[in-house]
């Protein structure tokens, strides 16, 4: 596991984001993102000293904001060692895909009949459709996030909002140790796009039914893939001296 090299410079970036109140849970937030898009990746050590002087926050703070996001399984604290980005296990990603499947589906199941408000959704295809054609493949997987986001947005309930952010949060620890990311990602854009029109039709009982398969062969696909990256990481471990 590698100590945070991030620098006070970039991440300094974000203070204005604290506004004038600065909390624990604007510092979370700001942090998550952060760990979303890969800033801070599985296994990096968090430094306090950087983090906190960056965005110029106190100790007790920050240490508030790293509580709320080892509560949110994106961070673990170490006795002695300090605060990483959690690894995810491979029961983990499993997990999270069940998670998944029973928020998305009830989403499109419960849905008032058409027309359905689909903009946000049209948008995300379009933005993931773009990044694949300047082959940009995390923003491929950036859009591909904010697709299901924007699918679950439609429930209108900003608890299941709030739960599908930290799914989604904690999903991208496992998608950033892929080394693969098009293998993972492109094939999704067309089903994403496939998805979109279902709905756009009217279709909601045949979208359930696609969207059922789809995170289904998602959650084969990355198991497998995560799950021999994460045996060769053990095994460099195993034969690397103490």
């Amino acid at each position: 596991m590698t100590t945070s090299g991030a620098g006070p410079g970039e991440l300094a970036d974000d203070r204005p984001l604290l506004g004038r109140t600065s909390t624990a849970e604007r510092v979370a937030d700001i942090l998550r993102t952060r760990i979303a898009e890969g800033y801070f990746q599985p296994g990096e050590r968090l430094s306090e000293d950087i983090i906190g002087k960056a965005l110029g926050v106190s100790r007790n703070t920050l240490r508030e904001a790293f509580r709320l996001l080892t509560h949110e399984r994106l961070l673990v604290h170490q006795l002695n060692r300090g605060v990483f980005v959690r690894v995810l296990a491979v029961e983990d990603v499993e997990d999270i895909y069940r998670t998944r499947r029973l928020i998305e589906c009830a989403v499109v199941r419960g849905l008032d009949g058409p027309p359905f408000r689909i903009e946000g959704l049209e948008q995300a295809v379009s933005r993931g459709e773009r990044a694949a054609k300047e082959r940009i493949w995390k923003g491929v997987s950036t859009a591909n996030i904010h697709f299901h986001r924007e699918l679950v947005a439609l429930a209108g309930s900003a608890r299941t909002d709030e739960l599908m952010r930290g799914v989604l949060a904690e999903l991208r620890l496992a998608f950033h140790i892929v080394d693969d990311p098009r293998r993972l990602h492109e094939p999704y854009l067309v089903r994403n796009r496939q998805l979109l029109e279902s709905l756009r039709s009217g279709d909601r009982d045949g979208t359930e039914r696609m969207l059922a398969k789809y995170l289904d062969d998602s959650r084969r696909q990355l198991v497998e893939v995560y799950a021999s990256l994460v045996a060769e990481d053990g095994e460099q471990h195993a034969d690397s001296p103490d």
